[in-house]
Parts: structure tokens; sequence; C-alpha cells
């Protein structure tokens, strides 16, 4: 995997010293809507690039789909015919992060678009280098090498080493203005990735390094960036989503991800608070495996060896994790109780629509049963 430059809060100096030594000359801005003036993004860059010409590119879904990406790379295209484009920088949050990265990718591309979101077969040849600056605590997005797209409700997830931004700087600035709801969900999606990372049968000794210092980080940050609004914490939840980003970029997503996306979709529960929602029980479910059932070649002891590293930090054993895992959802304002959420919903639709390929990463295997069990087993939240 090719090296990432991260520049950290107190770097900005050194960051402009990079585009001038680069002969910056024209940026492709991929950005977010009100967002991008209420965040602070604007007057940052601004700061940032000088009289340096910005194209923007903003109008898009924020789950980024096909046609939006076709909309990008045709911008980015057209203007790279006028004069080239030296540099992409993507401002935002997870969906902006991964647009810009998409269209850094597909822009070289000639064959359909589709079938390469499909058959997952980007080409990861010359591109022009991405910037990625995250303005919410995480999806750790500026730290991995695929990102998502949706082909109708279907989501797709595109790996390749050229997706993965040259540059990352990461400051707390931004987050500030971000309303509770929003730090509590983009916090939470950080703090699943690593949890699911720390189990995930392609977990390693790098992985697990970056996947327990998020975990930790986010346990003490994570409630006073919600409920305070704290600059310290919100930092500190920076840097947790970072090393989140880091850890799935090694593992990959599992369970509590691959059942996620349907509830957002389908029915417009944002990621982070989707993919909270089977945590506590993919906890106890995980914790719970057997030889028979086992999916990570390493045997069972691994597994739970792993998870007892997070009880650890959580401080509680394996009996106590669900209620104290509800207790903290709630404390953020989170509601985990599906029939509280959704006042009807479709179960068939859930267990159809579960992403396989991220099951398999999963240490413990799944069957449509255990979905449903699930399902039932959140009532009670």
């Amino acid at each position: 995997m090719k090296t990432q430059i991260l520049f950290q809060e107190n770097q900005f100096e050194d960051l402009t010293k990079l585009i001038k030594e680069r002969e910056i000359n024209r940026i492709f801005l991929v950005r977010g809507g009100n967002s991008y003036k209420n965040s602070g993004a604007e007057s940052f860059i601004e700061k940032l690039v000088g009289d340096i010409e910005i194209i923007s590119f903003f109008d898009f879904d924020v789950n980024p789909n096909i046609a939006d990406l076709r909309r990008g790379v045709n911008k980015f295209q057209y203007s790279q015919k006028v004069s080239s484009i030296d540099l992409i920088i993507a401002i935002g949050g997870g969906s902006v992060l991964d647009m810009a990265k998409l269209i850094s990718a597909f822009a070289s591309e000639t064959n359909s678009f589709e079938e390469i979101i499909k058959n997952n077969s980007i080409n990861s040849g010359e591109k022009t280098p991405l910037l990625a600056i995250p303005t919410t605590a995480g999806t750790g997005a500026e730290a991995t090498h695929f990102a998502v797209v949706y082909i109708g409700k279907d989501k797709y997830s595109v790996a390749a080493e050229s997706i993965l931004p040259e540059f990352v700087y990461l400051s707390s600035e931004f987050s500030t203005s971000a309303n509770p709801y929003l730090t509590a969900s983009t916090g939470l999606d950080a703090f699943s990735q690593a949890i699911e990372s720390v189990w995930s049968v392609n977990s390693n000794e790098e992985s697990m390094e970056y996947a327990l210092r998020a975990i930790d980080l986010i346990w003490n940050s994570l409630s006073k960036a919600v409920n305070n609004n704290d600059k310290i914490s919100k930092l500190a939840m920076q840097e947790a989503a970072y090393l989140a980003g880091k850890a799935i970029n090694i593992t990959k997503t599992t369970a509590p991800h691959a059942i996620s996306y349907t509830f957002t979709s389908y029915y417009g529960i944002s990621h982070g608070h989707a993919v909270s929602l089977s945590l506590p029980f993919f906890f106890k479910y995980n914790y719970a495996l057997s030889e028979a059932d086992c999916n990570d070649s390493r045997g069972v002891n691994s597994v739970i060896n792993r998870m007892n590293e997070v009880l650890n930090i959580l401080d509680c054993d394996i009996y106590s994790v669900e209620k104290l895992l509800i207790n903290f959802y709630h404390s953020l304002n989170i509601e985990i109780n599906i029939d509280k959420l959704l006042s009807n919903y479709d179960m068939s639709l859930i267990v159809s629509n579960v992403n396989t390929e991220r099951l398999l990463n999963n240490p413990r295997l799944l069957s449509e049963k255990s979905i449903l069990e699930f399902l039932e087993e959140s009532t009670k939240y």
C-alpha cells in the first residue's frame, strides 16, 4: 500500500508549504453544500489556497451514486481539458471524501462505470493527487483505499490502491459546529469500525494497534464531544476516526456493517446510527462462537482473546457488555430499539439485502435465523 502523508491540526503551515512547493495552479474542490460554509471549511480553503483557481463540485447526494459520479467525472475531465488540474481537495464528511476518491480514481477510466463498480475492477494507474480534509469524525474515509457508491438501492464498495488519498489534514475546527446527533452518529461509526476490526478474520498486529487505540479514545471522548461540544474531545475523535479508518483499511468491516446498509438506503437511518443497531447483539453472538461455526482460521481462542482486549478497555465482561453499550448509546441520545425507530419495517427486506462480502469477514458464521434473532432481540433494547 502506498504511503500517505498526514498533517495534524498544528501543521497548517506545513500544508501550505506543500501546496506552494508542488506549484499548484488549479484545484478541483469536492465539498458539501451548506455545511461547507457553516463548518468553517470555506474560510479555511480560502486561507489555504489563496488566489489559486478552484473548480467546485458539490451538488450530489449524501449517499454517493453512479449518476453523481458520472457528473463529477465529466466536470473534472472538462476542466482538465481547459487547463491542467494539479490537485483534488475533498473537504467534508464521509460522502464528500468518498465522492472525491471515486472521481480521482475514475477520471482516467474508459470502461463502463457500472461494470467497473460491480466487478471491482478499477484501474490503479496514475491519477491527480488528492488531499482529504474530514470535517466530521467518524467514517475514516480519509484513511481507506475503498469508497462506497450506490447503483439504485444497491451499495457497492470499490477498492484499489489508487483510491487512497495521498494527503490528509486533521483538525477539530470544522466539527465544533456539528450538531450533537451528527457528532454521535459519525463517532459511533468509528466505534463500530474499530470493534469490528478487532474481531475481523483479517485482523493482524498492525490493525489491532490502530483499533484498540481508537476504541480507547472514543470510549473516553465521544460523550464529551456530543454533550459538551468539547474541543479537546472532538480533536481526540478526529484522531480516533483516522485510526479506525486505518484499522478497517486492513481488515474491512463485518456483520454490523453488513446488516446496516438496508436501514440507511431504505429507511433513511444515518450510517453510524444504523451500524450501532446490531453491535451489542454481535458482541455477544461473536463471543459465543464454537469450533463448528468459527470463520477465523486462527481458531476460537484467538477471537475470544482479541475481544477480551476490547472488554478490558470498556472495563466490563461479556455478561455486562450489552447493557453497557445500550446505556452508552442512550447517553448519546441514540435509540437502537428498531421498533421505536421504525413504526413499520420489512424483516425480509433486511435479511435479503445483507452485504454478503462483509459477512465473510465476521469471525462467526451467520444464518438467516441469526439475523432474525438480532431483529427480535433489538425490541428489548
